[in-house]
């Protein structure tokens, strides 16, 4: 498929494009090979097979030859070559790789259609070029998990797998990415993009500043058209042929062809897009570059190679890009910091706010209770200038008053309302001056927060106020009515009695009984203004018992949470003294348990202990039951006599080869046997006395024979042989002692048992 494209490398039709040198034309229409291609691919065959010499000592000009460009058929083991990806052990992965499932399959699968679209190994859904490119993207993306997939990366795996196998393929993308700088481009943060964008618009500010200032005046940014370049090394912007070349190169050098050829059109299209605004930069770049150098690719690398590339001013410049975006790391991070505090700011700002508020309603509230009080002191000052111009009003009509009775009667009618009214003004004086008390003390409490009881209090103490305010405006507006009604009749009756004299005397009976008439309306009017007074009164204590009321309902429910936390403190305390008890039982308990178990364990070890005494014993029993069995079968198969005499002679010998060895002389007394009692005397001299029984034990020949002899006969005669052989331990260089009775009888079961005494006791 390859070989049929007419857009790829070479096709087999005959239009070949030959990129091994610069110097022949890449449309050529002969089919047959030329000399100077076979020259090349005879060239390129020695450099394949002879690589490590040519890296090594021909590397300027290995450096031409692919900046030449490398024969199509070569590229596949060049590009492996110039990567060291022949032998990686991820290779051995790739198939492992497959059959894991990748997060990015979605979007690989996405973006694959999308991935030279017009190419027939790519071209149609399922194709063995989607597949195979899926696949390596897809084992990428579980290599490398912080890249994963990124959008660019397919075209260049897509050209790597127009040259080569997918295994191939991918082990050569894994040595670009993590050697070619292309891992930190295709990063989620792109920070090597960033740098290589800083890089290029130093280089065109410094290269081509009139370009510069043009882009800058039209908004035209940097990464708008370069981003592609450096993502996908001109895949997307060139066709095949060229893109292909400047490949080749970025092989071997890097990135710094992308910064070569980047400029390299700029400087070819300078006049050009000086001339157009940022839309038609656009479309000349997307239209018209990607198509100027389709049939010179050279004329591109030449130009390219013109451009003036510093790696030094690239260092620094890398260097001043990190320290920027240091700093701007660290504005971020102020910015942040400032954001976060003002956001706790904000929050305190709408928290006082809010503290705000409340305190402006409490104020707004005591205005309201201020302005009410003044109007109450407006009305009781209103009300005492009227009680004085009524109190005026009376004396006037005293001075003018002309008869005698009706005028002391009147007076004392007077001075009766002229008390009340006083009375009155007193309670009014006494209940403002409480109400002022009260305003105080409301002022005092609101200098803080006041609760909710304290505000709920007031409200029903604004209400009783009003009420007894009102109840007052009443009594006032009345009795205003009633002084009018008097100053009237008044009037009257002084109109009346001033032509007294002359009139009738039905006409004085007349006014007599207006007299009376008036009198009892006086008396009517005291009565009402102290029935009012009295209603006013038990509106006062009305309301007082209702604020008492309310008191007692807080205090009682007060003593009822009260007694309802004692409650439930008393139930707690019983509950913690009903656990401390129950721990107390436990730990008595646990103690009896435990001192129990110590003393079964002591008596377990106390009946073991006697057990095995009473086994020791009982087996102790049983061994001398069985020799002394022994003995007694030994005894009753034998003749006693014949046993004795025997004994007889081998304890003679035996004493025969102790004195021997010993170099004494033969002993003067025989041994007498009486019975089965043996009593031996030794005669021996001073100068014998001084010698050991450890040297007679010691002698090996005395040993055997006294073994061969005793161990036939009774444990009591084998008791001899020990008491011997500890008798040698213990005397250490001392002598026999003085001899003992000639005979000694020792009685045990009806048994007698031998002693043989050498000068000492050698059995215990």
């Amino acid at each position: 498929m390859l070989e049929a494209d007419s857009k790829s490398m070479r096709s087999m039709n005959g239009s070949r494009r030959n990129s091994g040198s610069s110097l022949v034309s890449s449309s050529s229409a002969s089919s047959n090979l030329s000399h100077l291609e076979e020259d090349t691919w005879i060239l390129w065959g020695r450099i394949v097979n002879e690589w490590d010499e040519w890296r090594k000592k021909k590397e300027k000009l290995l450096k031409e030859l692919i900046r030449k460009g490398i024969p199509h058929h070569f590229r596949a083991i060049v590009w492996q070559l110039l990567c060291s990806a022949t032998d990686m052990p991820v290779k051995n992965q790739y198939s492992e790789l497959l059959k894991m499932s990748s997060p990015c399959e979605k979007l690989i699968r996405r973006d694959i259609a999308r991935t030279y679209p017009e190419h027939e190994f790519f071209k149609g859904q399922d194709s063995l070029g989607q597949e195979v490119l899926f696949n390596v993207m897809k084992a990428y993306s579980l290599v490398d998990r912080e890249v994963g997939y990124c959008q660019g990366s397919a075209f260049i795996v897509g050209l790597l797998l127009m040259q080569m196998p997918e295994e191939e393929a991918f082990c050569v993308f894994v040595r670009l990415m993590q050697e070619y700088r292309l891992r930190e481009l295709f990063k989620p943060s792109m920070a090597e993009l960033g740098l290589c964008i800083y890089q290029f618009e130093y280089m065109l500010q410094e290269q081509l500043p009139e370009l510069n200032i043009h882009f800058r005046s039209q908004s035209f940014l940097t990464s708008m058209y370069s981003s592609s370049w450096f993502l996908t090394l001109f895949l997307t912007t060139f066709p095949l042929p060229v893109a292909t070349r400047v490949f080749d190169i970025f092989m071997y050098e890097g990135l710094e062809i992308v910064f070569r050829v980047g400029m390299a059109l700029l400087q070819f299209n300078q006049a050009e897009l000086m001339q157009l605004d940022m839309e038609g930069m656009s479309q000349y770049f997307q239209k018209v570059i990607p198509h100027q150098f389709d049939s010179c690719p050279d004329k591109l690398i030449l130009k390219a190679y013109q451009v003036k590339y510093n790696p030094k001013k690239m260092k620094r410049l890398e260097k001043e890009y990190a320290a920027i975006k240091n700093k701007e790391m660290e504005e971020q991070i102020e910015i942040k910091r400032l954001r976060t505090e003002n956001r706790l700011l904000k929050q305190r700002i709408e928290t006082l706010e809010k503290g705000q508020v409340t305190r402006a309603q409490e104020a707004e509230e005591n205005y309201i209770i201020k302005r009410e009080l003044a109007v109450v002191k407006q009305q009781c000052s209103s009300a005492t200038e009227n009680l004085q111009k009524a109190q005026s009003t009376i004396r006037q009509l005293q001075d003018q008053q002309g008869n005698p009775r009706f005028t002391e009667e009147f007076v004392n009618h007077l001075e009766t309302e002229l008390e009340q009214s006083r009375l009155r003004e007193m309670e009014t004086l006494g209940a403002l001056k409480e109400m002022q008390d009260k305003v105080l003390d409301m002022e005092k409490k609101n200098s803080s927060l006041p609760d909710e009881n304290n505000v709920a209090r007031l409200q029903e103490e604004l209400k009783a106020l009003k009420v007894r305010e009102v109840a007052a405006l009443t009594s006032l507006k009345e009795l205003q009515l009633q002084v009018k009604d008097l100053n009237d009749s008044w009037q009257a009756h002084l109109s009346r009695t001033g032509g007294r004299w002359k009139e009738s005397p039905r006409k004085n009976t007349m006014n007599d009984l207006q007299d009376e008439l008036m009198t009892i309306r006086l008396r009517e009017a005291q009565a009402q203004a102290d029935l009012r007074e009295l209603r006013q009164r038990l509106v006062e204590l009305e309301t007082q018992d209702q604020i008492h009321s309310n008191l007692l309902n807080r205090t009682e429910q007060e003593c009822l949470g009260l007694q309802e936390k004692l409650q439930y403190l008393t139930a707690q305390n019983k509950g913690l003294q009903t656990q401390l008890s129950e721990t107390k039982r436990k730990h008595a308990e646990s103690e009896c348990k435990s001192k129990e178990e110590v003393m079964a364990v002591r008596l377990r070890e106390a009946d073991s202990m006697a057990a095995v005494a009473e086994m020791r014993q009982r087996i102790a029993e049983l061994e001398i039951q069985r020799e002394e069995g022994m003995i007694q079968g030994q005894l009753n198969n034998s003749d006693s006599s014949q046993y004795i005499r025997e004994l007889k002679d081998q304890i003679d010998e035996l004493k025969a080869e102790i004195r021997l060895m010993k170099g004494q002389k033969p002993f003067e007394d025989s041994m007498g046997f009486d019975g089965i009692h043996i009593v031996s005397h030794l005669a021996v001299d001073e100068d014998s006395l001084h010698s050991s029984d450890e040297e007679l034990l010691t002698n090996p020949m005395v040993v055997g024979a006294l073994q061969d002899v005793l161990y036939p006969l009774s444990p009591c005669n084998a008791r001899f042989l020990r008491g011997m052989e500890s008798s040698g331990k213990e005397s250490d260089g001392s002598t026999d002692s003085e001899p003992e009775d000639p005979t000694s009888t020792t009685e045990a079961d009806g048994e007698m048992e031998p002693q043989i005494i050498f000068g000492e006791t050698l059995s215990k």
